[in-house]
């Protein structure tokens, strides 16, 4: 076990200790051998996993104490496929942006010490000629409010040392401390400055230092800040960009996208992105980003089916009853709880404290399908029209939530191809129109996704409708009459 060290700044940082990795790419090179070995899938389950089992000593406790015992269920955690994709996720983007960020290679040295001359010399440009090329990429996160994004990046971030402290390697000299993440939440104003002086502040709170205060300036523009962030980022051995809220950096999406891409391409920082579907047509419109995303990037969460990861999920909080008279778990509750939230765990959860609260203040003590039923219609009022809007399937419904739009994997790298030609605007008029319009050739149906209109009024012509009534089937459109009737409602 590493020994463990206080900063200045009361944080706890480990003493690196080096292990043997598995991969040959992964053992030259002293911020990856720092990291915890790479675990197994069941390891990682054991580590992700916590139950909460209600002792008969609770049982016995007053009635007003139990209810303070119900909040304990929000720390009742039950590992899903997804969970795993998300750890595996981040330990690559980690370990994959060091590789080429080696601090005994020659190259990566002469690249940070050219950047170095540049501040030095007051050249922003980040214009550096030499043969460094990133290893670094982009992961996304994206999808349904309350499904768990951000608690499980915490999660697995919290079992990697944030900061590591190396002092020899290979009988050599390093003097060096290692930041392994650093996870900043996105200004709802969309400010790239707010963001950059989080980036210092964060920083200095961690290691004690006064970066904030020796680099940055009120007049300091944010494409001066950046080469100075991106510098210290290599400083300090940074792993790993966390950027939680994405959304909220809705605007001047071009200059958004240029900062993180050249984070990643000039300093070689990972970055993960952690954001709901409002945010997703940001992120298709910039091949750069696109592009990065593409593939084992791209983590689409939407919410969980009524399948077998629904019930896996429901049984790991079930357990933690704390009425006097525990329900079994049968199928009928089962679909009644899916009926009600549409599998975002966190109105499951939500809805399973609030039946056992209301269950033991009347004195009930039970959990029952009527007092679901009572507790849903009471406690979730402003939750109904989204989640009837989930449960119908309809897209115009949807539309009116950003936080609930379901997106299909893989929609990013379907736009790469689309989005290249603003990119290189090297496409002449002709091109552009046959690509916004169409050319004229035969469509294929089996070629389309399930979504496509185009799909939906093919097969609704070969069943007799015409397109209107194709489409209204769908659910892609509504009718003015069930609009008012919904704002009604």
């Amino acid at each position: 076990m590493s020994n463990e060290i206080s900063l200045p700044s009361g944080v706890v940082a480990v003493e690196a200790e080096y292990k043997e990795q598995f991969l040959e790419e992964y053992n030259n090179n002293p911020f990856i051998k720092a990291l915890p070995i790479i675990k197994e899938k069941e390891e990682i389950v054991k580590i992700l996993g916590h139950t909460i089992k209600p002792t008969n000593r609770d049982m016995e406790l007053d009635d007003s104490i139990r209810i303070h015992l119900l909040q304990r269920i929000y720390k009742v955690f039950q590992p899903l496929p997804v969970h795993l994709k998300v750890w595996n996720m981040i330990d690559t983007l980690i370990r994959q942006g060091y590789i080429v960020r080696n601090p005994f290679a020659p190259e990566y040295k002469r690249h940070m010490n050219k950047l170095g001359n540049n501040l030095i010399n007051k050249d922003f440009s980040m214009n550096v000629n030499s043969n460094f090329i990133t290893t670094a990429s982009c992961g996304l996160i994206i999808g349904f409010s309350g499904m768990g994004k951000t608690t499980i990046v915490n999660k697995v971030l919290e079992n990697i040392p944030q900061v590591i402290v190396h002092n020899s390697y290979a009988n050599k000299d390093f003097n060096n401390i290692q930041i392994t993440w650093l996870k900043l939440e996105a200004p709802h104003n969309s400010s790239l400055k707010a963001l950059t002086l989080q980036f210092f502040m964060k920083i200095d709170e961690l290691l004690g230092t006064e970066n904030m205060q020796r680099y940055v300036s009120r007049n300091l523009s944010v494409d001066a800040m950046l080469p100075l962030m991106g510098q210290l980022a290599n400083n300090v051995g940074l792993g790993l960009l966390v950027i939680d809220e994405l959304q909220h950096l809705n605007k001047n999406t071009s200059a958004i996208m240029n900062y993180f891409v050249a984070l990643m391409n000039t300093f070689g920082v990972p970055i993960l992105m952690i954001g709901t579907p409002s945010c997703y047509d940001m992120l298709m419109a910039e091949m750069r980003i696109a592009r990065r995303v593409t593939g084992s990037g791209e983590i689409i969460w939407n919410n969980m089916k009524n399948d077998n990861e629904f019930r896996l999920f429901i049984k790991g909080i079930w357990k933690c009853q704390y009425v006097k008279f525990i329900t079994k778990l049968d199928e009928d509750m089962i679909n009644l709880f899916y009926e009600k939230t549409q599998g975002i765990s966190d109105l499951v959860v939500k809805l399973f404290i609030n039946v056992q609260k209301v269950a033991i203040e009347r004195n009930i003590e039970t959990i029952t399908k009527e007092l679901v039923e009572k507790v849903w219609d009471k406690e979730f009022k402003l939750i109904k029209p989204m989640i009837k809007s989930i449960e119908s399937n309809n897209k115009a419904k949807m539309f009116k939530y950003d936080d609930i739009k379901v997106l299909n994997s893989g929609l990013v790298g379907e736009n790469v191809v689309k989005n290249e030609h603003k990119e290189n605007n090297k496409t002449d008029s002709k091109e552009v129109i046959e690509n916004v319009i169409g050319k004229k050739k035969k469509i294929k149906i089996n070629e389309l996704k399930d979504e496509d209109v185009r799909r939906i009024v093919i097969e609704g012509a070969r069943n007799g409708k015409n397109n209107y009534k194709s489409l209204l089937d769908a659910g892609v459109i509504v009718t003015i009459d069930k609009l008012i009737e919904d704002v009604q409602l």
